[in-house]
């Protein structure tokens, strides 16, 4: 069954001669066709911004989960298996019935030109409106003002996280015009959330949102204070909570936490019951794998973060300068990213570079390019053809830690290789 998801969605992505083409009018056509499941999905949280999307859902989602309610989510890109993509009541949509929905909306599509991440996306409305479960949390999938999550005509949170730099070439060359993008989903919300975010773009954010109510950001309205004993002050609008910090690694995981936090908080003023001892264990205990996710693996460590922006470089460059040793790093990433910027944010926390074309990725670096941007920054390099011989070296090796990043393509693709 597995294998012939696989085919199908390999099939799905043939119906648009782009892999991306921002539009709602295509997917609003399937959609009627379905019998517009978007318009009865359960309580939606939507989330947008350019990092850290996918901790925060993470987050808020196990404190709904612990504190007894069921959660739907939609979220991408997937890591080893499109499954991960789509969440039933806590719980990843089994492969028979993703094949079965999948099936039945392409017949409904009548092969009409639409893109993959639009025909995947009406899938999973039509899968959310037969839910019974009391929360859905949406993650865009680029941007957000015409992303295909964004069709939606009403939702309970709207959340941006920290926006920077990334896709230019579909969402403008300007920080101003990234984030106009990213508001577009806060229209119809009844309560917007505001991540962390550079001075520019907050206060333009501010310039945008003056006229509206039950709007609440980081600094403001919340905050935190890193204290000892892996804990941390959490404000919010002037109360006070001493909270766990997640086991997830890097400082602004603490940050997305708090944002997980703020939106407890006002649930829990809404009537919806959060009890923060249940909340605070499942800040504690929340899992976002490959995201300075670290392995133990034949002695060594290896750490998996999928950063691909120059953002997350910054972020990933704050985690290494904690680290006694500089790892050497397998990395690819896909040719339409910041190369050159974000190895160069890196260049002083790593030790040398494995330089590998993303397997099956047909828009990523050749490695010959990789090696040749290298040479330029006068990083130590090998090239390798593949993970298979990533591993290989891995384990010859004399070396204690290992980085793979560059792209959460190639993270997923060779992570299997140190948990299996």
């Amino acid at each position: 069954m597995l294998s012939k998801t696989n085919k199908l969605l390999e099939e799905l992505i043939g119906l648009h001669p782009k892999y991306i083409d921002l539009s709602l009018a295509r997917l609003k056509r399937l959609l009627e066709k379905l019998g517009d499941p978007h318009l009865n999905l359960p309580k939606t949280i939507h989330i947008a911004g350019t990092n850290g999307k996918g901790s925060t859902q993470s987050f808020i989602r196990n404190i709904l989960v612990s504190n007894g309610y069921s959660c739907d989510a939609y979220i991408s890109p997937h890591l080893s298996k499109f499954n991960e993509r789509i969440i039933l009541n806590n719980k990843e949509v089994s492969t028979s019935k993703l094949y079965n929905t999948l099936e039945f909306v392409r017949r409904i599509n009548e092969n009409k030109p639409i893109t993959f991440f639009e025909i995947t996306t009406a899938a999973a409305f039509f899968l959310f409106q037969r839910s019974t479960s009391d929360f859905l949390i949406l993650e865009t999938g680029l941007g957000g003002r015409l992303d295909a999550t964004n069709i939606i005509p009403k939702k309970m949170f709207s959340i941006i996280t920290p926006i920077s730099y990334d896709h230019e070439e579909f969402l403008g060359n300007t920080i101003k015009q990234i984030t106009k993008e990213k508001l577009g989903i806060i229209r119809n919300s009844d309560f917007i959330l505001i991540s962390k975010q550079k001075k520019e773009v907050k206060k333009f954010i501010k310039s945008k949102l003056s006229k509206k109510n039950n709007v609440f950001y980081y600094g403001n309205d919340f905050k935190i204070k890193i204290l000892k004993r892996k804990k941390f002050q959490f404000n919010f609008c002037k109360d006070l909570k001493i909270v766990n910090q997640p086991k997830l690694n890097g400082l602004h995981q603490v940050e997305n936490a708090s944002v997980a936090l703020a939106f407890s908080e006002i649930m829990n003023k809404n009537q919806f019951k959060m009890n923060f001892k249940k909340t605070n264990i499942a800040i504690r205990e929340t899992f976002w794998p490959g995201r300075l996710e670290i392995l133990s693996y034949n002695n060594k460590r290896i750490i998996l973060d999928g950063s691909h922006n120059i953002d997350g470089a910054k972020k990933l460059s704050q985690f290494l300068k904690t680290k006694k040793v500089k790892p050497v790093v397998i990395f690819g990433m896909l040719n339409n990213k910041k190369i050159d910027i974000f190895l160069k944010t890196i260049k002083n926390d790593i030790s040398n570079i494995m330089a590998i074309k993303i397997p099956n990725e047909k828009n990523a670096f050749l490695t010959n390019e990789i090696a040749n941007k290298c040479d330029l920054l006068s990083i130590k390099y090998v090239k390798i053809e593949n993970i298979k011989q990533a591993v290989n070296y891995i384990n010859k090796s004399e070396k204690k830690i290992f980085l793979v990043t560059g792209s959460l393509y190639l993270v997923g693709k060779i992570r299997n290789s140190f948990i299996n």
